[in-house]
């Protein structure tokens, strides 16, 4: 196992995880959940925190795969800043949830709006996390790449006839 497969593997945490708590989130504000809310919270403190490995393993994973055939430094640097600006978001989402279980005990009117400004940075957090993701799956996935990304790399073809 390499720096690419590990970082192929723990990415999944934030996008999944980030998807479903907003749904979390919006059931337990819909049903005005005040223990839901806190559950919620509590799960995007974790998703922040399990967000800095899959940031962290970027780097190494881009050493593996960056004189691979096929693979564009392009579409390496641009999921690399994308990366950077969702991660940064991720964490901002994860401080402000901190933010706002302490506020909470304390103000029920603070409280409630820093809920409904954790929601919309997590939604935010979740759309640019999960165009990261689409961006990095292009690195090595000729077949989601567009028709600009796709035109702008060498392609594998591969001639079946001389593999028998």
């Amino acid at each position: 196992m390499n720096w690419a497969h590990v970082h192929l593997i723990i990415n999944h945490i934030p996008v999944i995880g980030i998807g479903l708590l907003i749904l979390l989130f919006i059931v337990a504000m819909v049903r005005k959940n005040k223990g839901l809310i806190t559950v919620a919270l509590a799960f995007i403190i974790l998703i922040s925190l399990a967000t800095i490995p899959v940031y962290l393993t970027g780097e190494p994973a881009e050493e593996v795969v960056e004189d691979m055939p096929g693979i564009s430094e392009e579409l390496i640097e641009e999921h690399e800043e994308q990366a950077e600006i969702a991660f940064i978001l991720v964490e901002v989402a994860g401080g402000l949830a901190l933010i706002t279980l302490i506020a909470r005990r304390y103000s029920d009117n603070l409280g409630q709006r820093l809920v409904i400004l954790t929601l919309l940075v997590l939604i935010v957090s979740g759309g640019l996390i999960g165009w990261t993701a689409n961006l990095g799956g292009k690195i090595h996935h000729e077949e989601i790449r567009s028709g600009k990304d796709s035109q702008n790399l060498p392609s594998q073809t591969i001639d079946k006839e001389k593999e028998d």
